[in-house]
């Protein structure tokens, strides 16, 4: 086989390239939000994690149509794998990254990527970071700072103990209402933050429930909000296969998926 080629839909910008020139109104904050949560919604359900959701992995073209990109880092959900050695992987996407991923090294679940988007819709309300820590603990400062400190309760979902103790031994801080960080914002959005940006992952609200959010009410469309048939399996690293191999592995897909569509 000589050559494959493989063709996908022209995507001008990104969302933070677009976030770098231009403030978006809500109606754009609402509308690239509910493209986000429509692309999680299908991900999830085929039991993935995609763990580094940012504005420059969501692809943008004229009419605005977004699509979620680079699944570099993406993982199966398991919350018994051990994530050690992702800490230290692409150091620039620290700041959306949720606070048990900093604070265990296994342990987590989809519950991340919600973290993620709560920080996406933060950004596109301000046009900067939400939580734009400069390393590890001031990452968590500025997570803490906000959120204020988390409680007895959501101390027991971490699992890593002196993580846990350094948290107690931490002075109190209140919480921030997102209403003063973003006084012009729209309260629903306000609302669906707030449950996105909650430190204990147990208590964070799933893709379908911010899909099913007041604020998301106009595109809301359960119908229209396609889910995986089965759950994805990472049959085998592709990282190591000859090119030859990937290109025969490329053309028996594409064959595959013609003769299903």
């Amino acid at each position: 086989m000589k050559d494959v080629y493989i063709v996908q839909c022209l995507m001008e910008t990104d969302l933070y390239k677009l976030l770098k020139t231009q403030r978006l109104s809500n109606d754009h904050i609402c509308y690239f939000l509910y493209q986000i949560l429509r692309g999680l919604k299908y991900i999830h359900s085929a039991n993935v994690l995609h763990r580094d959701l940012k504005p420059s992995n969501l692809l943008l073209n004229t009419t605005c149509d977004l699509k979620i990109c680079d699944f570099g880092l993406a993982r199966v959900a398991d919350p018994d794998h051990d994530h050690t050695g992702f800490l230290t992987e692409y150091v620039a996407t620290r700041w959306y990254r949720a606070p048990e991923i900093m604070l265990n090294s296994k342990g987590y679940t989809k519950s991340i990527d919600m973290w993620s988007v709560g920080c996406i819709l933060a950004e596109m309300l301000s046009n900067r970071p939400i939580f734009p820590g400069k390393h590890y603990l001031d990452q968590l400062n500025h997570i803490l700072g906000i959120l204020g400190s988390p409680t007895a309760v959501d101390l027991l979902c971490i699992i890593n103990d002196k993580a846990r103790s350094y948290l107690q031994s931490l002075p109190f801080k209140p919480k921030i209402a997102f209403s003063k960080l973003y006084p012009t914002a729209d309260p629903k959005a306000l609302d669906l933050l707030d449950k996105m940006l909650t430190f204990n992952p147990h208590n964070r609200i799933t893709v379908e429930e911010a899909l099913a959010h007041p604020y998301l009410e106009q595109y809301y469309d359960p119908a229209d909000e396609p889910v995986a048939e089965e759950p994805f399996r990472f049959a085998t690293e592709l990282d190591d296969l000859p090119r030859e191999t990937l290109k025969q592995m490329i053309f028996a897909e594409t064959v595959n998926f013609k003769q299903n569509v």
